[in-house]
């Protein structure tokens, strides 16, 4: 099992330990993750019950239950996308209530639930559509709504660092016969044999463009 930084805090740890080392007692802060809004604690079970039923840690019937509750959030998020609520009755003085704009018109139950102060619970009186079901899937539907855009954001990031994390860098390769590199580079790049370009490019002292030498240097020799 091989958890990259995009997976959770456990590895960016184990990547800062590997690529950085350290040379006093190392701190686990939540800082040091590039993606914090990706790796939040409400939706671990969703971002690695996958890796945990291949290696037979989560079983066929929990698997099962995980699922029917992503099932719930995906359509609820899609049903607040897809509910508009009318100015009429009560909307406007809930919205009054929390200190945000009123509507002069139908807005979208999403575009509600992403001002600050707004919720679930807020719009309950309006929400005439919501269905029955447990708490948990409108809580973490909300969290998804709420924060979109920036979410969209880091995936986008991370699907980035994982094409650079997919680039292999043989183990038996001679940093000190490619030509452009720093010497400082050549040094960590040779004590550190980083198994990708992704790890190559986080080890302090390496450059980008000591990295872009690598990848012309492995493009121009076939790896």
């Amino acid at each position: 099992l091989s958890l990259t930084r995009a997976s959770g805090y456990i590895g960016t740890l184990i990547d800062d330990l590997v690529t950085k080392g350290t040379a006093e007692p190392y701190r686990m802060m939540t800082s040091r993750c590039e993606w914090r809004l990706i790796a939040r604690q409400d939706n671990a079970d969703r971002r690695l019950i996958e890796e945990g039923r291949r290696i037979g840690l989560v079983s066929e019937e929990r698997y099962q239950k995980k699922m029917a509750l992503f099932s719930a959030i995906d359509r609820e998020i899609a049903r607040a996308e897809n509910t508009f609520l009318s100015p009429k009755g009560q909307l406007n003085d809930l919205l009054e209530q929390v200190g945000t704009q009123k509507v002069t018109g139908g807005v979208r139950l999403s575009e509600l639930l992403r001002r600050p102060g707004v919720t679930y619970d807020l719009l309950t009186p309006v929400d005439l559509t919501r269905p029955q079901e447990d708490e948990t899937v409108f809580e973490r539907a909300q969290i998804e709504i709420k924060y979109a855009g920036y979410i969209k954001r880091q995936k986008e990031e991370a699907a980035a660092f994982a094409k650079m994390e997919s680039f292999p860098i043989p183990q038996e390769i001679d940093y000190h016969a490619i030509l452009g590199l720093r010497l400082e580079a050549r040094e960590k790049l040779d004590r550190i044999r980083p198994e990708n370009i992704g790890r190559a490019s986080r080890i302090s002292g390496v450059s980008p463009a000591d990295i872009t030498v690598l990848l012309t240097y492995l493009h121009l020799h076939g790896r």
